[in-house]
């Protein structure tokens, strides 16, 4: 397990029967996690100042509650960014918090590489990925199928003084985009892949991770400059292992690629970490 202990303006306080209390900022919010089977240390509605719950229909679904004044969007920091965010649809905020640590990871590598470095974020959301790898030098190409995201990223770009950083926008379905720019010729040093586990693209293109992800990896393979940097791929669909994530990834790229695998999560102020996925991170021997 992997997770980041930097955040100052995030943090998991409590967890139980489902559900996970959080804060942000100075905003508490309680959601549901579906990894959460066990008991609480006491029960979460019990703590005080709770600024908003999703709760989820019988039926499907759900709505956000507000207990306290909760702003149309409100803002969080990591490091030197900043992201704006506001309670969506299907208990999202517009941040995966526990990325940071991959975020970490790309900054890293893209200082160490002291050559100019082209990204290519796929299923890019609110564009945090975006922002970090900018934020290190690199030129950035963001691509989702949802506008409203894809706008997100750019407000995110300028919040962290980055407007006048190297990034395009593309809103369009994701393994569409790859194959015309395969025929365009384009390569990228660095691919990110971070794709949910059911999607629709801008034309109702049907995206399900388990049957679309090892032919999009493949394809992205065909993407890679003649020095890459790495790839990374996440996938929060529960059942699909770490391992299943490297076995793709190994499967696809260059023999030169180094892949190691592992869960994701968030520390909580229990002592616990709480599981949120997996990633599968490839660096290659130039």
């Amino acid at each position: 397990m992997i997770y980041s202990d930097e955040w100052k303006d995030f943090e998991v306080i409590a967890t139980g029967n489902g559900e996970k209390l959080e804060r942000w900022g100075n905003l508490k919010l309680l959601r549901p996690d579906p990894q959460v089977i066990w008991k609480p240390i006491k029960p979460l509605r019990s703590y005080e100042g709770i600024n908003a719950i999703y709760a989820r229909h019988s039926t499907g679904g759900g709505v956000w509650e507000y207990k306290k004044g909760v702003p149309d969007e409100f803002y969080v920091g990591w490091r030197n960014l900043k992201f704006k965010l506001k309670l969506m649809g299907f208990k999202h905020t517009g941040l995966f918090p526990e990325q940071a640590v991959n975020w970490a990871r790309m900054i890293d590598l893209i200082h160490n590489a002291n050559r100019p470095i082209s990204v290519l974020n796929l299923f890019g959301y609110t564009g945090a990925a975006t922002v970090a790898c900018l934020s290190a030098g690199a030129s950035v190409c963001h691509v989702d199928s949802a506008k409203a995201m894809v706008e997100r990223c750019g407000e995110n770009v300028k919040l962290s003084g980055l407007e006048k950083a190297s990034v395009r926008y593309i809103i369009d379905d994701c393994f569409k985009f790859c194959a015309r720019e395969l025929k365009r010729g384009r390569r990228y040093d660095a691919i990110i892949l971070d794709p949910p586990s059911f999607g629709r693209g801008p034309n109702g293109e049907k995206w399900k991770i388990e049957e679309g992800i090892s032919d999009l990896v493949d394809l992205i393979a065909k993407l890679l400059s003649d020095k890459p940097l790495f790839v990374c791929l996440n996938s929060y669909t529960t059942g699909l292992q770490p391992t299943v994530m490297k076995n793709i990834l190994q499967l696809a790229l260059p023999s030169s690629a180094v892949i190691d695998a592992d869960e994701i999560g968030l520390p909580t102020l229990e002592g616990l970490v709480l599981p949120q996925g997996c990633t599968a991170f490839a660096t290659f021997k130039n």
